[in-house]
């Protein structure tokens, strides 16, 4: 019994440092060096093209409606994931645990530690991870639609229209940098979400044991870094 408590203590932390540490570095890489990761690539790019929105042209305004509407449909399906397994979780959170005493006699390194503490843990720890995935995909639809409209706006605006600037602390901005703040923080809460619950997958292998969250941690890290941080030969495609 010793071995199973300290496996499940051991493994478990080190295997959620892995993710959150891959995170962080994936952070600051973006933040130093944005040309190295894809998410910098994609900011960049998606700048470039909210640049070319012009005034007055209805054309560049339905094409970048229809932009949004693919990402906002990505969003909104990784809240849906997120929500439905959520659900599951509470509906077989009951079955599981009265399972859980078939195996608590046998010596199972494995399986680790089915104390009722520890298993009940188990199942909150990937619940709460599911309920933030879903609260960051909803905060993200929410701005998508907002920018959806504002952009929209932006391609209907004519000269001489009021530039419908408001005031901040720093000063005043323009209603085209409004709309490119809320474009962004779209984007940002759509990759939360989304990096949150690919998170949350390893611990749902946890009911398992935790030698499976521990190898599923480091599969998903290096399925994750193949696409943030692309080839070098990709990276100067981007640049030309």
């Amino acid at each position: 019994m010793r071995m199973e408590v300290d496996t499940d203590s051991v493994l478990v932390p080190l295997s959620v440092f892995i993710a959150v540490g891959y995170h962080v570095f994936l952070w600051n890489t973006f933040k130093r060096n944005p040309s190295r990761t894809s998410l910098g690539i994609d900011s960049s790019r998606r700048k470039s093209w909210f640049r070319e929105i012009k005034e007055g042209d209805d054309k560049t305004g339905m094409l970048a409606v229809q932009s949004l509407r693919n990402k906002k449909m990505v969003t909104i399906l990784t809240a849906t994931i997120s929500i439905l397994i959520l659900l599951s979780l509470a509906a077989v959170t009951n079955n599981a645990f009265v399972a859980s005493h078939l195996i608590t006699t046998a010596d199972n390194i494995f399986f680790g530690s089915q104390n009722p503490t520890v298993f009940v843990f188990k199942y909150a720890s990937s619940s709460l991870l599911l309920a933030v995935s879903f609260f960051f995909s909803s905060l993200a639809v929410t701005y998508l639609m907002d920018a959806n409209f504002l952009i929209n706006a932006i391609a209907k605006k004519h000269e001489g229209d009021c530039d419908c600037g408001y005031e901040l602390t720093t000063g005043t901005e323009s209603f085209r940098e409004y709309t490119r703040l809320v474009l962004e923080r779209g984007f940002l809460m759509a990759i939360v979400g989304n990096r949150v619950m690919c998170v949350s997958l390893p611990l749902l292998l946890w009911m398992f044991g935790p030698l499976p969250v521990f190898a599923s941690s480091l599969g998903l890290v290096w399925v994750l870094y193949q696409f943030d941080f692309p080839s070098i030969a990709k990276i100067s495609v981007c640049k030309r």
